[in-house]
């Protein structure tokens, strides 16, 4: 319980104990959480000075009732034992900055390198807590920058296409509905034979378009959601047929995921240096700038604004993954507690499993 993300109800079964029962007990007699010494301000803030790296990242995550926690850890830790060197409540720089100087100058002055998203917050508490630290911005929020743009073209076209499909629907239904009328104005009184034109359906069904894969042009483009996200050599054979038939539809598409490749190349290349990616990334720009779409231009000069930070990928190749899936874990075991009802209890089995 101390060390490991097991909750006393997964214990229940195998050992044959009443789980709320035992987890009282653990919470009041088994365990120090009584007389532990952060109790008073665990809410508000904790650090474990021991933790801190060279290495460390910072992110922020939802603990409980979505409050957010500025998290920081120490990357060389991968997620075990000693990953935590600080957890904040909220995302407030001066907050955050004033928990984080409870930690000696001299340890602090030792962080050589800090990953990050494109927060400005973050930035400014590295700033002011690491001021020796070369920050680096997490590739992957790079490319999500860039997705979501190519998202919203595709969503924009969906909307076009539903409201393009709302519009024949209308149409076909006034059309059967005049159709059904001029039937029954030429239709016979007191017909009996059955012989003769079909009379016409009012509830006849309006088919939509489809295409050679089975899919309407607005299914196309929901379907076509996560292709978009990965590289062509990850696609299915109905993927590829599915992709297909949306880049004959839409071209623009097509260049914007075309992009978002070239981007995801540059930070791929193993060989890569900061000098030629710095060249791969100009000619990215003038590629964005000729597409001309609102949002990829956002999203280049969002990237171009902090493009050092960006850059420093290729000294070492660190990202942000470390701190994601500490993350990851961090909802999972709130997950098996089915949601944090003591919060300070919380708190106190994170810093005993990952502090």
């Amino acid at each position: 319980m101390d060390t490991s993300q097991i909750t006393a109800r997964s214990l229940q079964k195998p050992y044959h104990i009443k789980g709320d029962e035992f987890e009282r007990l653990y919470k009041d007699h088994l365990s120090d959480f009584r007389t532990w010494k952060h109790k008073s301000h665990a809410q508000k803030w904790l650090v474990f000075p021991r933790n801190i790296g060279p290495n460390l990242s910072i992110d922020e995550t939802a603990l409980s009732n979505g409050d957010l926690y500025t998290i920081i850890s120490n990357k060389d830790a991968h997620g075990r034992r000693g990953a935590l060197v600080a957890i904040v409540s909220g995302t407030k720089v001066e907050d955050v900055v004033e928990a984080v100087m409870h930690i000696h100058w001299y340890l602090r002055c030792k962080v050589r390198e800090v990953t990050m998203d494109f927060s400005e917050g973050m930035h400014q508490i590295v700033m002011k807590c690491f001021p020796y630290a070369t920050i680096t911005l997490d590739r992957f929020h790079m490319q999500q920058l860039v997705t979501d743009a190519m998202q919203e073209l595709r969503l924009k076209h969906k909307k076009e296409e539903q409201k393009a499909q709302n519009e024949q629907r209308r149409l076909f239904k006034e059309q059967l509905k005049e159709k059904y009328e001029k039937s029954l104005k030429r239709r016979k009184k007191n017909k009996k034979d059955r012989r003769g034109r079909k009379p016409i359906r009012k509830n006849k069904a309006f088919v939509p378009e489809r295409l050679s894969n089975g899919d309407t042009v607005p299914e196309l483009l929901s379907r076509s959601r996560y292709s978009l996200m990965v590289s062509g050599d990850k696609w299915t054979a109905t993927q590829k047929e599915r992709v297909k038939l949306l880049f004959e539809r839409y071209p623009d598409i097509e260049e914007a995921y075309s992009i978002v490749h070239s981007l995801r190349m540059i930070f791929s290349n193993q060989k890569a240096t900061w000098i030629s990616a710095y060249e791969s990334l100009q000619k990215w720009y003038e590629k964005v700038k000729a597409f001309g779409y609102d949002s990829f231009n956002t999203a280049a000069d969002t990237i171009r604004d902090r493009e050092d930070e960006v850059l420093n990928y290729f000294i070492h190749r660190a990202t942000n993954a470390s701190a994601e899936s500490l993350n990851s874990k961090i909802k999972q075991f709130r997950a098996q507690l089915r949601g944090v009802a003591d919060v300070d209890f919380f708190l106190y089995r994170l810093s005993m499993i990952f502090g």
